[in-house]
């Protein structure tokens, strides 16, 4: 929902960390990876309820993602990397909601699986629509810099970062967030594959 307007603002001091790492000699699908691998810590840190040990991994994952993206625009960008990327996230995500059940699963297990659940449908409607707004041609002028087409709804990836963070915080109120979370997505699911479906008709 915010991601139009946090982007813009961010995306000085990620360009200057990806200038950094390009200097250095890395690129950007290394980066991918890198935050990839500290995703898996965060999610193997949360199982073993090391909440805060989890969270500091998330937001080393989360700069990351940022920077491979300003990293592979400093390049050349390329559909493997976008493909690598975006694949990698949605799997993290998951993941990351499953560490919290590992750690309490009665408490847990039905409000993690029900927000697994709703990330299909965000995460479903969103790259369905993207593979044929590319076919066609759809743009999105608000976030000119995807390599993918860029669905809106009211979450995106700072509502989601936010929830996850809480999530950290909280942890003895995770059923709480996640039915919340859980619903916002299913809200937001519902307005994609209706604005999908108007777009593409």
């Amino acid at each position: 929902m915010f991601d139009a307007r946090i982007l813009p603002i961010l995306k000085t001091p990620l360009r200057a960390l990806a200038r950094i790492a390009n200097r250095a000699g890395f690129s950007a699908n290394q980066v991918t990876l890198a935050g990839f691998v500290l995703g898996i810590g965060a999610v193997v840190a949360v199982a073993f309820e090391y909440y805060l040990a989890g969270l500091a991994l998330l937001l080393a994952n989360r700069l990351a993602d940022g920077i491979d993206g300003e990293l592979a625009r400093l390049r050349q960008p390329t559909d493997a990397g976008a493909y690598l990327d975006i694949v990698l996230d949605f799997i993290f995500y998951s993941a990351f909601v499953f560490a919290f059940i590992l750690a309490a699963p009665e408490q847990n297990a039905l409000p993690g699986g029900l927000l697994m659940l709703s990330f299909m449908g965000t995460g479903g409607s969103f790259l369905a629509f993207a593979t044929l707004a590319q076919k066609r041609g759809i743009q999105n002028p608000d976030y000119p810099s995807k390599s993918l087409h860029y669905m809106g709804g009211i979450t995106e990836g700072g509502e989601t970062i936010a929830f996850m963070v809480l999530f950290c915080l909280f942890p003895a109120w995770f059923d709480v967030l996640a039915y919340i979370f859980a619903g916002l997505c299913i809200i937001t699911a519902m307005s994609r594959i209706y604005g999908g479906f108007r777009a593409l008709k």
